[in-house]
């Protein structure tokens, strides 16, 4: 379902609708941000109704947002009924890295040689938003907003993907996101984390192909052992 609202122009005829987001939308963006920051742990059932009530909203919506975060992977369906956030383990972490780190090489190879091919005008304009990302991580970084802060990093990567400007590359990216963000919730050493997407940042600005992919592969490099470690270490009883 989605809401939309009609009014009138200067010369009296109804403008076009404006659009809004759908509830669903809505409800999958606000499920997914919890199951990333943590809010709904892993293992945790999700119940529809419980769901519906925190944010204000039918249970339509509700149910088409919780089918399409299971379609996402970042939550798994019970035997008999209902959903749960999923559980990832060590063998889950090394499948997801196993394909995301020849993925994420590529699309920063592809970005740094579409910004050597650009003219130097073109090549400002197509940065701004990889830019944009890396000062919202920073600034959410300096204000202790820890999941603004993730979700500027996440959205970073989707801007090189962007930049790389391959229709398959983004399909195939888009069917990790959501699974990506789960790990990446999970990262102990941000600052790092930071420094080395400043450093990629640099080198696809740069054009430099060659060097971009080689900071990427110590990127994933370093995520994953993060994501092994998170994963692996005991919990607390």
């Amino acid at each position: 379902m989605t809401a939309s609202t009609s009014r009138k122009g200067d010369g009296g005829q109804p403008s076009a609708p404006a659009s809004r987001t759908p509830l669903s939308e809505l409800a999958r963006q606000a499920i997914r941000e919890r199951i990333i920051d943590g809010s709904y742990a892993q293992g945790t059932r999700v119940v529809e109704r419980e769901i519906a009530q925190e944010l204000r909203m039918s249970r339509v919506p509700v149910r088409e947002a919780l089918r399409a975060l299971v379609e996402e992977g970042l939550l798994d369906l019970l035997p008999h009924s209902g959903v749960r956030v999923r559980r990832l383990e060590r063998s889950d972490v090394e499948h997801l890295y196993d394909v995301w780190e020849p993925l994420a090489i590529q699309a920063s190879r592809l970005a740094a040689r579409r910004v050597a091919l650009a003219a130097s005008e073109e090549s400002s304009v197509v940065l701004r938003g990889l830019r944009a990302a890396l000062d919202q991580a920073e600034a959410a970084a300096a204000a202790g907003e820890r999941t603004q802060e993730n979700n500027a990093g996440t959205a970073f990567h989707d801007r090189i993907v962007a930049l790389a400007d391959n229709p398959l590359l983004a399909q195939l990216m888009q069917r990790l996101n959501g699974q990506l963000g789960l790990l990446f919730g999970l990262n102990t050493e941000p600052a790092p984390m930071r420094a080395q997407h400043s450093e990629l940042y640099e080198r696809i600005a740069a054009g430099d192909a060659d060097a971009a992919a080689a900071i990427t592969l110590l990127h994933v490099r370093r995520s994953r052992e993060l994501a092994l470690h998170a994963v692996t270490a005991p919990t607390s009883p």
